[in-house]
């Protein structure tokens, strides 16, 4: 048998395993995850592959029936025990369907709990097809090795998203030229902790009214990426790299 981390990895939800993680668990495929398997890996009953979710960890599983579009497994032995991933928020401004498509499979890989699309008045999109980013979410969490899949919710406009964030928590938000604004910038991103967010705006930034209401919030936290103008997705993954390094260091 190749070595474990070796061999292909599906997220398996909650309700396709038919009772408690334990060995000999049967589980359901789904008919892509079938088509997947039988199709494009050439795989067998009797195969391992490797299963995961947030609730049973990872586990080493063995493939049983497989026809073209379904198939089951049944859980051999545990690899990896459930781990709680600390809360990190990525509320972002719609773009369009490729720099989103990146936006999530880059957020997926440096961490992101959840995922809120917003949209401002430079937003050039107001829509998303849900199952689609799920997917592109799972895909990503199948290759990075991580347990669980990021929640995406329907966007929202960035008043919804003010009105409802929890003062509590800190809504670390990437402002363009904020000097010029008088703005003092005192935190980082270095500065998190568990359940705060990132907000970054669309390509163009953040309007002078956007900028005005979200300075008027106190949850709100601006802060800069650097001297350089950034793309909005560029500034994703720029601003999730600094924010997953604040939230490693308070857990250590």
């Amino acid at each position: 048998m190749s070595s474990p981390e070796h061999l292909p990895r599906l997220f398996i939800p909650l309700d396709a395993a038919e009772g408690a993680a334990r060995a000999g668990t049967a589980c359901l495929l789904s008919p892509a995850q079938a088509r997947y398997l039988g199709t494009v890996m050439r795989k067998k009953a009797g195969d391992p592959v490797r299963v995961f979710n947030a609730e049973m960890g990872e586990w080493l599983a063995t493939l049983g029936e497989i026809r073209k579009d379904r198939g089951s497994l049944s859980l051999t032995e545990p690899l990896r025990p459930p781990s709680p991933r600390p809360e990190l928020v990525l509320a972002f401004a719609l773009l369009k369907r490729d720099a989103t498509d990146m936006v999530l499979r880059m957020g997926t890989e440096l961490g992101v709990t959840r995922f809120l699309p917003v949209i401002t008045e430079r937003t050039n999109t107001h829509r998303t097809n849900p199952e689609r980013l799920e997917a592109i979410a799972t895909e990503a969490a199948e290759q990075c090795e991580r347990l669980d899949i990021p929640t995406i919710a329907e966007p929202c406009p960035l008043a919804s998203l003010l009105g409802a964030w929890p003062e509590e928590a800190r809504l670390f938000t990437a402002m363009e030229r904020a000097e010029d604004r008088g703005v003092t910038l005192h935190a980082t991103l270095r500065d998190a902790r568990a359940g705060d967010g990132l907000l970054i705006g669309p390509e163009g930034g953040f309007s002078d009214t956007e900028c005005r209401a979200l300075l008027a919030r106190p949850a709100i936290t601006p802060i800069s990426l650097g001297p350089l103008v950034l793309r909005a997705d560029t500034a994703v993954a720029a601003g999730l790299a600094l924010m997953g390094d604040g939230l490693r260091s308070a857990q250590d």
